[in-house]
């Protein structure tokens, strides 16, 4: 039996509010919208497994929570010579072509990436001539004058706003390149191979900017109020409240905020452009019938909420635990086009992958393959979902020291960093969130737990934790927690050895 097309189109830093066909009335995604109302299904409640980079990637490649096996920095990656099997590798074994275009945060770059692809793009003079583009700096480098006065409001905000493209048809800056790179590739390939493309691209990780249509596309009058923190904190976690007086933006006016939420979305339309793209090139090559095609992101982003930008690893508000995920099986899986309610977390992408193809990875996972679900035979997938991060005191290898912002006081990351190098305050302290689709619990190392009604406080201002009358409920998620360790705590290798 011919094994389908993977496409894995997998964005970065993609808040799960920040879609149309979900009602948000601010954003634009209309290619995104289309695939759900005519061949894919779009789950609105879908959860990381970690809310930074490389910990989530790691777990999603992989179908193991953060915890399985220690990968919880930016700095601890898939180990091969480890029995630290993912996916791409995976597939590579059985027969799949892959080829990946975009950015890393899953193995070691020491080791290359010969075992995991067989193309790892990176584009030449002659793609660019053949574009006619000009290669522009990402939204990290070159000139970052965009901040403006170490001393001033911006200087930690992210916000650097419109990019001047210089009379081209896009800025091409490293995320076009891939996207271009994916469609030359997919209009090209005459392989018998089934084909892997991996995607994991930049946007909409902030600094917050974008080239026009996509910096003016979006209604600023309809953007959705921010959620507020509590007075002095109370009930939220101390990082939060630090990385709030690091990063000196309590001065920023609602037209400000609103601004940098408006620019996040053209982002988020942006990079929905660059998916219908990738759509189409499947259809002019006669293979997205046969595609098994996943759009999601690793975590959110805090966008303002909380009069935050950017995000953390230890605190799992919604902003940053849920994400977008879109599903297209093959055309052979009947569906229901649409949204789902279920629900889900990334470990079960590669679960869904290895159900569809057949494959069987060689060792144990925690994934549930999504296919019952978007065929219709059942409507429920899992009572609750977990997230977790941060560390143990005395923990200094999950520190981060290596950061290039953690021992320098004027990195955009520092307001953060700097807050993950101590263990003078209980900043970035071990936690983890239980969440169901009415409540979510969060139990903490070294600091009050929380709790949030999310049926009457959606936006998680209000920790509940105190509260008696949710006593029996909170007690509920500790046991539902309990549970979830003891079955997900270790893996065992199965291959055994010799006594």
């Amino acid at each position: 039996m011919k094994k389908p097309h993977i496409i894995i189109f997998n964005p970065d830093q993609w808040r799960g509010d920040s879609l149309g066909h979900l009602g948000n009335k601010a954003v634009a995604t209309p290619n995104i919208d289309k695939i759900v109302s005519e061949d894919a299904v779009s789950f609105s409640n879908a959860f990381c497994q970690n809310t930074v980079c490389t910990p989530s990637r790691c777990s999603f490649m992989t179908g193991w929570y953060p915890h399985v096996r220690g990968h919880r920095t930016m700095y601890h990656m898939l180990h091969e010579e480890f029995e630290e099997n993912n996916l791409l590798k995976v597939l590579k074994e059985n027969g799949y072509f892959v080829w990946w275009g975009g950015k890393n945060d899953l193995v070691p770059a020491q080791n290359g990436f010969q075992k995991y692809c067989h193309i790892k793009f990176t584009p030449s003079p002659e793609d660019y001539k053949r574009w006619k583009l000009t290669p522009q700096e990402g939204n990290h480098g070159g000139n970052l004058a965009w901040r403006g006065s170490p001393e001033g409001d911006n200087f930690y905000s992210f916000y650097k706003g419109k990019l001047d493209k210089k009379n081209e048809w896009c800025y091409c800056d490293h995320d076009w390149a891939m996207v271009l790179g994916a469609i030359d590739f997919i209009h090209s390939y005459d392989s018998d191979k089934p084909l892997c493309i991996y995607l994991p691209i930049g946007y909409p990780h902030p600094p917050y900017c974008v080239e026009e249509p996509w910096f003016s596309m979006n209604d600023r009058s309809k953007v959705p109020r921010r959620a507020k923190f509590p007075e002095n904190w109370e009930g939220k976690p101390s990082i939060l409240k630090g990385i709030w007086e690091n990063q000196k933006l309590q001065n920023w006016s609602e037209e400000r905020w609103r601004e940098l939420r408006a620019t996040y979305y053209g982002m988020c339309s942006r990079t929905d452009h660059q998916f219908g793209m990738i759509l189409d090139a499947l259809k002019k090559k006669n293979i997205y019938d046969d595609s098994a095609i996943f759009l999601f992101s690793d975590h959110g982003d805090f966008t303002g909420d909380y009069g935050l930008v950017e995000k953390t690893q230890n605190t799992f508000e919604d902003c940053l635990s849920k994400v977008p995920f879109i599903f297209k099986p093959p055309q052979k899986y009947k569906i229901k086009p649409g949204i789902s309610d279920a629900l889900i977390e990334l470990i079960d992408f590669p679960a869904t992958v290895y159900d569809i193809t057949g494959i069987d990875p060689g060792y144990d996972h925690f994934g549930k393959s999504l296919l019952k679900l978007v065929t219709g035979e059942t409507k429920e997938h899992r009572e609750a979902v977990f997230c977790e991060g941060g560390r143990r005191f005395g923990e200094t290898q999950a520190m981060e020291l290596e950061s290039t912002s953690a021992g320098n006081d004027k990195g955009l990351y520092s307001p953060r960093l700097k807050l993950q190098t101590t263990d003078s305050g209980p900043y970035h302290g071990k936690a983890v969130m239980c969440r169901t689709k009415k409540y979510k619990y969060v139990m903490r190392l070294y600091e009050t737990d929380e709790f949030y009604d999310l049926q009457n406080d959606p936006l998680e201002e209000n920790n509940r934790i105190k509260d008696p009358s949710f006593t029996d409920i909170i007690l509920n998620m500790k046991d539902k927690i309990a549970r979830w360790f003891i079955e997900t705590c270790d893996v065992v290798p199965r291959k055994t050895d010799k006594r």
